[in-house]
Formats: C-alpha cells, sequence, structure tokens
C-alpha cells in the first residue's frame, strides 16, 4: 500500500469511493487474476477501469497486447508514467460504455462496481475467448445463483444465455485502497453459443423482464401482470390476456414460481408465446 499511496501523493491524486475507485494492492490477488486468464503473447488483453496501473503493470508482462480503459483524466497521467516503458499497452481516456473498443480475445479487470451490469452486457455483445473480472461479491453471486434461491433473477437467466460463469474466489476489502464496504470475487466468464433454442430473442428477453418483474408469483399470474412488457404495444382486454396465456401454456408450467423455473424454461415460456 505504501508505492500506491506515495504515487497518489506525488500526483495530488485522493481517490473517489463513490466513483468505485477501489485499486487492488494485493499482490497476491493481482498475479492470481493474471494467473486465471493464462496470458500469452498472442493475446490482446482489454482492461477496464486501469486506474493506477497495478494490474495494468502484470499484464503488460504476460500478454501480447494490452488495451487499457480508464476515465478520470488525474489517473490517466499516473498511467502514462507508470507504463511509459511498455510499448505493448494502449490507454484509451473515456467511459467504456460508450468509447469504441478495439479488437481483443480476453478481459481481465477489476470492474468499477457501479457498472458491472452494464460493462458486462457490452462486453457480451463483442466476441472474445475469455474474461477474468472482478465484481462485487453480491453481484457475482446473483450471476451464478440456483433456480430457486434469493440470488436468482434477470441477471442470472440473460447471462446464462449468452456465457458460463465460474466464480474463482472471494477478496476482503483489505485487499483494496481505498477499502470498500463490502467483499469482493473474482470471476470467469466465458462467452458461448446460447444452450437452448430461442425462435425470437427479443421475446425471450421480454418474457425474462417481465417474469422477474413477479418472481415470487406463478407464471399464469406474472404474465397477466406484465402483459405489456411481453406483447409491446399490443392493447387486448383482461379476459383476452388470460385467454392467450391459458391457450398458449400447459398448466403445468403455467403454475410454475418464476424463480422456480430453470434458465431454458424462460426460453420454453418465449417459443410458446411466439408460436402462432
Amino acid at each position: 500500500m505504501g508505492q500506491t499511496l506515495a504515487l497518489l501523493r506525488r500526483h495530488g491524486i485522493r481517490l473517489s469511493k463513490r466513483a468505485g475507485q477501489h485499486q487492488v494492492i494485493d499482490p497476491t490477488v493481482l498475479e492470481q487474476m493474471v494467473d486465471y486468464a493464462e496470458l500469452s503473447r498472442d493475446d490482446v488483453v482489454l482492461e477496464v477501469g486501469a486506474g493506477i496501473g497495478n494490474l495494468t503493470l502484470l499484464i503488460a508482462a504476460h500478454a501480447g497486447r494490452v488495451i487499457t480503459v480508464e476515465r478520470d483524466r488525474r489517473l490517466m497521467r499516473v498511467l502514462g508514467e507508470r507504463l511509459r516503458v511498455h510499448s505493448n499497452v494502449k490507454l484509451l481516456c473515456g467511459d467504456a460504455l460508450q468509447i469504441e473498443l478495439p479488437k481483443f480475445n480476453k478481459v481481465v479487470a477489476n470492474l468499477p462496481y457501479g457498472i458491472s451490469s452494464d460493462i458486462t452486457f457490452r462486453l457480451l455483445e463483442r466476441k472474445f475467448e475469455l474474461a477474468i473480472l472482478m465484481y462485487q461479491r453480491e453481484f457475482a453471486e446473483r450471476l451464478v445463483a440456483k433456480p430457486g434461491s434469493d440470488d436468482y433473477g434477470r441477471l442470472t437467466v440473460n447471462v446464462f444465455y449468452r456465457a458460463s460463469v465460474e466464480l474463482l474466489g472471494e477478496v476482503p476489502s483489505e485487499a483494496f485502497f481505498p477499502q470498500p464496504k463490502v467483499t469482493s470475487a473474482i470471476v470467469r466468464l466465458k462467452p458461448r453459443e446460447p444452450p437452448f433454442d430461442v425462435a425470437d430473442e427479443g421475446m425471450f428477453f421480454n418474457v425474462v423482464r417481465a417474469l422477474f418483474q413477479h418472481r415470487r408469483q406463478r407464471v399464469r399470474n406474472a404474465l397477466y401482470r406484465s402483459f405489456g412488457e411481453v406483447f409491446p404495444g399490443v392493447k387486448v382486454s383482461k379476459v383476452e390476456r388470460r385467454a392467450t396465456i391459458d391457450q398458449k401454456l400447459p398448466k403445468a408450467l403455467a403454475e410454475t414460481r418464476v424463480m422456480d423455473l430453470a434458465p431454458e424454461k424462460f426460453g420454453v415460456i418465449a417459443n410458446l408465446l411466439t408460436s402462432p
């Protein structure tokens, strides 16, 4: 921590907890993240939220190229100083949710927790092999939650549809400066083809969103209450809503609680609702 503090003081920088500027200072944690990524000189690695570059330096020592994104111009000056001898690092100043991202095949990042969901889905829109990501533990547990659990929800299903997720281990707050009030976790994310067939992805995502608005209700009632989410722009009477749901869904599925549905069952429901 001494080196990090000295560096920040020299540049007159005070990190913002509100902005999620928690720097990993534990060398063991940094090395674990890089080891999990199995980097080689063939890899082009994206890092989001580089901060002062503690993780960047390790990535640069193992990867062929590093593309690091940082929105704080003060920290960009620190990065420029620390990484000037590393010709394989490209520094991008900007919001990772908005700027154009170059091609990459791996991601290694201590993500700003405030953008965890948005940046995860933005990354999953791209083609890459593997991501090793630091999240708040509660968010990580939602990614790997099982049906029926309190953590299981829309995030779980939507990510499961796009990628396999593995929780690799917890990281205590003492591994960061400044220390967050929460425990963190390292997650391995591997994009993949959807593990079940969906006839209409738009309908599938509508169904997932609509059902989890009423996660403790039966599917029939949840669909009835959020019918407009599933069929936006369709105006029908309450009686017609009930009739549509009862006609298209078998009773056993309609009577299942939303939070107990396996991810593939949301696909089944979407396909049944899409069918003539």
